[in-house]
């Protein structure tokens, strides 16, 4: 990924909290017939460290967890807000005119060899969690007991575990750190006015760079 330093986000506690906030990541792998990409729900756990370690599942029957040549690393992408960024919001289209478009996003690479784990009490107590967490905060939150016992055996035997351990985690945070700071503000408040989730997302994030 180009990664101007700028732009570079490092803080791995920053990092973890976009791939919570974000969870569903791009499994990208090599495979013998090229690149492959699947979108599975993960879970990031802070250890080991430096990095930590990323877990998740993916469908037997998806051809993934058997393709990936032994000790190929693989990359996730996890996608924060992403906006479109009208240059009319700089100050300095009225001073020079000399301004374009751009797109402003948040986004987590994180590289490591993947292990698939075949093992039921591992998916059974990972998908627990990973239900217990997006459940949290539902008047009546969904528990996997809830289904029948042999229902769920056959659904844990449709699945294989993934758990990547971070080799690599590269943030990027391309949040208008290259305009100067009466443009970030113009940026700022022409996103407040503009529809949509991603725009007061993308507001917060350039805030804490407004005096830079």
């Amino acid at each position: 990924m180009y990664l101007p330093k700028h732009f570079e986000e490092a803080r791995v506690e920053v990092l973890h909290d976009l791939i919570r906030a974000f969870p569903l990541g791009t499994l990208v792998t090599l495979t013998a017939g090229g690149l492959d990409a699947n979108h599975i729900p993960v879970e990031v756990d802070p250890e080991p460290s430096p990095f930590g370690t990323l877990r998740g599942h993916v469908a037997r029957a998806n051809p993934v967890w058997r393709g990936i040549s032994a000790g190929a690393e693989a990359l996730v992408i996890f996608q924060g807000p992403d906006t479109y960024i009208s240059p009319s919001w700089y100050e300095t289209k009225a001073e020079t005119g000399k301004v374009v478009p751009t797109w402003n996003y948040v986004v987590v690479h994180a590289h490591g060899v993947p292990r698939f784990i075949d093992d039921r009490a591992w998916l059974r107590a990972f998908v627990t969690r990973l239900t217990e967490r997006h459940e949290a905060g539902r008047q009546t939150p969904w528990k996997v007991t809830d289904a029948p016992a042999e229902y769920i055996d056959a659904q844990l035997g449709a699945i294989i575990g993934l758990e990547i351990p971070i080799a690599r985690l590269v943030g990027k945070w391309k949040v208008s750190q290259n305009r100067p700071p009466r443009d970030r503000a113009g940026v700022i408040d022409g996103l407040t006015r503009e529809a949509g989730r991603a725009a007061p997302e993308m507001a917060k994030l350039i805030q804490p760079f407004i005096a830079s």
